[in-house]
């Protein structure tokens, strides 16, 4: 069966930010962070298992230097995320980081 494979992009502030809210079992095949600002940036990317307020970090006080990318993300890793698990971002700047997740939807079908 084909997969369906999809991304979105999405620029992440100093406040949480909804990168990701999976609607089935999806998984997460990429997740790209650059930092546009002219000075280093901290980042916090976690999941929210089913929205219950329960954080799970991939990654927590990240630094990316100026004009630099970060793969979290990569090399046939997944994270798989259940319905209703929501994938957040949150910066030390405000409109610093792009964010682009790479994932494939539904896995289970």
């Amino acid at each position: 069966m084909a997969q369906d494979f999809e991304s979105t992009a999405t620029q992440i502030t100093n406040s949480e930010t909804t990168l990701l809210t999976a609607n089935s079992d999806d998984a997460i095949i990429g997740l790209r962070l650059t930092n546009i600002l002219t000075s280093a940036v901290t980042v916090d990317i976690y999941i929210d298992k089913s929205g219950g307020g329960t954080d799970r970090y991939i990654a927590k006080t990240l630094s990316i230097p100026p004009a630099t990318s970060v793969e979290l993300i990569q090399g046939g890793a997944k994270v798989v995320l259940q319905n209703g698990d929501v994938l957040y971002g949150q910066a030390s700047a405000a409109s610093s980081i792009d964010a682009f997740v790479s994932r494939v939807d539904s896995i289970s079908t």
